[in-house]
């Protein structure tokens, strides 16, 4: 069921359709910033497994996070370096993944994640629409594995048919290219995969220092 959420004055019904469905485990996609995502509640293990299994993916490929705002960080990570801190309020919401430690209290299981967990605030406001009402969602790009990320609903429906309950429609992703995703885990930061926020922005925030393999 592809819905359009376009227009916030007339998006309601289409957020009422997924947030029910996330209530219930199943599988959504829904417009990002980067590329659009397939996700389920963070929180039903079964219904993650479901992202995992519609895209062909297994458990050794953990689903990144994604939340409505900073503030949300606290709750789901612990120990997160000042680095990584300064990179999310620069650059959330926006095409920025950072990996952190996990609350080790959190009843979730995204996969073979060992202690961490990927976040991100999408620059996106359906998307934010959405996470406002369903808390923290388990997403990945919208696509079966080895194949390309969709940047229209029409292109995720294509690769994921039945196995997703609701798709939001909002035309194009602005920017069709991934997050760029940093592991904030070790003693330097370490870019994982380039994407949408760039090496010399990253540098600009935080310094080379920071950086792994950087001056210092």
């Amino acid at each position: 069921m592809i819905l359009a959420c376009h227009d916030p004055a007339a998006w309601g019904p289409a957020l009422d359709a997924a947030v029910d469905a996330v209530a219930r485990g199943a599988v959504v996609v829904l417009p990002t910033d980067t590329v659009y995502g397939v996700g389920a509640d963070a929180f039903q293990p079964d219904a993650v497994a479901r992202v995992l299994a519609a895209k062909g993916r297994g458990r050794q490929m953990p689903p990144p996070v994604l939340i409505p705002d900073v503030r949300t960080v606290d709750g789901l990570a612990h120990d997160v370096p000042a680095a990584a801190r300064s990179l999310m309020e620069a650059c959330w919401p926006g095409a920025l993944t950072v990996i952190v430690q996990a609350q080790p209290s959190l009843a979730w299981d995204l996969g073979e994640t060992h202690g961490t967990v990927a976040l991100r605030v999408p620059d996106h406001a359906a998307a934010r629409a959405l996470l406002a009402r369903t808390g923290p969602l388990a997403v990945t790009s919208a696509n079966l594995t080895g194949q390309p990320a969709a940047t229209t609903a029409e292109q995720a429906e294509a690769q994921l048919g039945d196995s997703v309950a609701v798709y939001l429609d909002a035309g194009d992703s602005p920017l069709g290219v991934a997050s760029t995703i940093v592991d904030a885990t070790g003693d330097h930061l370490r870019i994982v995969r380039d994407g949408g926020v760039s090496r010399d922005r990253i540098v600009e925030i935080v310094g080379e220092q920071s950086l792994e393999g950087g001056a210092g």
